[in-house]
């Protein structure tokens, strides 16, 4: 199941991204963790009463802290996450949505309809590129 958090999901949430992002790919802690929490929509997907995936929407149309625990990656947790966030953009009236994709994640967000735009940065230590989805 798939749906937006509740703050009784915070823990969880914060407890899957340092899996993935700081044990997983090395980002900083300090980094990982912002002000842009508490007013961010996070969505949420459930396996067996777990949280394994997770992701957020900023107020102004970000989409962002996409993460989905190891063991279950390739079975359509993400797009589950995704898809919840982008309905949840259209549910505000945002025309379109933009991320930060790491460059491994880049095809995921092209086969979701993202097109990517700018060059590429680094982001926490990790190649990122821009893109961006209009909503309908």
């Amino acid at each position: 199941m798939t749906r937006l958090a509740r703050p009784e999901d915070m823990p969880a949430v914060l407890g899957l991204r340092h899996e993935v992002f700081v044990l997983g790919q090395g980002v900083p802690a300090d980094l990982e963790r912002d002000e842009f929490d508490d007013v961010a929509d996070h969505a949420v997907a459930e396996r067996d009463g777990r949280v394994v995936g997770t992701g957020r929407l900023l107020p102004d149309g970000t989409i962002g802290r996409m993460a989905v625990a190891s063991a279950v990656r390739g079975q359509g947790i993400g797009a589950e996450v995704l898809a919840r966030l982008e309905d949840r953009a259209r549910e505000r009236g945002l025309p379109s949505v933009e991320l930060h994709a790491q460059l491994h994640a880049r095809a995921f967000y092209d086969k979701a309809g993202y097109a990517s735009y700018g060059g590429v940065y680094v982001e926490a230590g990790i190649d990122h590129v821009s893109m961006r989805k209009q909503l309908r």
